[in-house]
């Protein structure tokens, strides 16, 4: 079992939290990246929502930036989660359809 460490608020509930995390955006000529570590190992789920709190972030070409941030974790409901997985089926196998034959059927 993980443990987190939850900041103190209003909106805390098991579903939804508050928790430290660690921002890593790199601009250059090989790639444009931002990613987001949630501290306490908090893992993301299916449906979860993920709110970063803060100002915009810019980070100037060729750069790059190590951030610390608060981000507020909303957890997705069960017919949340079962929906999403759903859609994602479906759009999946519209990926099935597609065919690269030269000529017409």
């Amino acid at each position: 079992m993980t443990t987190m460490t939850a900041v103190a608020g209003a909106d805390q509930s098991p579903r939804k939290f508050t928790v430290p995390c660690t921002i890593t955006i790199e601009h250059n000529t090989e790639t444009l990246e931002a990613h987001v570590e949630l501290d306490g190992g908090v893992e993301p789920s299916v449906g979860d929502r993920i709110v970063v709190h803060g100002a915009p972030i810019s980070v100037p070409f060729g750069e790059s930036l190590v951030l610390r941030r608060q981000a507020t974790v909303t957890r997705a409901m069960f017919f949340e989660k079962l929906l999403i997985r759903l859609k994602a089926y479906f759009e999946l196998t519209e990926l099935y359809e597609v065919s690269f034959s030269s000529g017409r059927l």
